[in-house]
């Protein structure tokens, strides 16, 4: 009678481990059987440890089932990381201004949330081959448009660039010199070859991120007060 017991709780165990790490068609990937096959196996080294150690039958099954609690509790930490993470990326970004929530679906997708801030206005903080420039998301703007400080930092040199195109900004016309930035980036999503303009010295308060960027996302989304950029 004892026998069968534990090969019920066995059987019982297995079947929770497999469901918790099965994909959709009930298959276990690459990573998720790696997972499945290391908890199996520490849950058998320790429950045969258990067994060895104890003669009582009820002391045995209460070791047993703190076993089984802490297991199941690690496989369900395992299953919902991506919520975890998810959750703690937008309460974030809601309390930091210009931090993107990174956003990763089931199926892999990533999104990224702005949160509109106190000017009415969306700001981001956008990586640029690795430096992090802060800038408005701008969708009446046709590029990428780097003010000349911003391109100073960035180490794009505009002193020595020539300032041969014409675009109207907040404060009137302005000369702009054109750039290709390797690499540009906003919460997971990266992009690269991303032509930008920079704008004459003292013509652009703040840098914008501009519709040549946007148009590569599958969506972009205002709702409230988010901004959802979703890749």
């Amino acid at each position: 009678m004892r026998r069968i017991i534990l090969y019920v709780i066995a059987a019982v165990l297995i079947f929770l481990l497999i469901s918790a790490f099965a994909g959709k068609n009930n298959d276990l990937d690459g990573d998720s059987a790696v997972h499945f096959f290391y908890l199996a196996a520490l849950m058998v080294l320790i429950s045969s440890g258990v067994f060895a150690a104890q003669r009582n039958l009820g002391e045995t099954f209460r070791n047993l089932s703190l076993w089984v609690l802490i297991i199941l509790g690690l496989v369900t930490a395992y299953v919902y990381r991506n919520d975890a993470q998810n959750f703690a990326s937008r309460i974030t970004a809601g309390l930091v201004p210009g931090r993107a929530a990174n956003i990763v679906d089931e199926n892999g997708f990533k999104t990224v949330i702005l949160y509109r801030a106190d000017n009415g206005h969306y700001q981001a903080d956008v990586t640029v081959d690795g430096i992090s420039t802060p800038m408005m998301i701008d969708t009446g703007a046709s590029t990428i448009a780097l003010s000349f400080e911003d391109a100073e930092r960035l180490g794009l040199n505009p002193s020595q660039l020539d300032f041969t195109a014409t675009v109207m900004t907040a404060n009137g016309p302005a000369r702009t010199a054109y750039v290709t930035l390797p690499e540009v980036s906003i919460g997971g999503i990266t992009r690269t070859n991303v032509r930008a303009g920079i704008a004459e010295r003292g013509k652009l308060g703040q840098s914008l991120l501009g519709m040549n960027f946007l148009d590569t996302l599958s969506s972009v989304n205002f709702a409230g007060d988010e901004l959802r950029l979703r890749d």
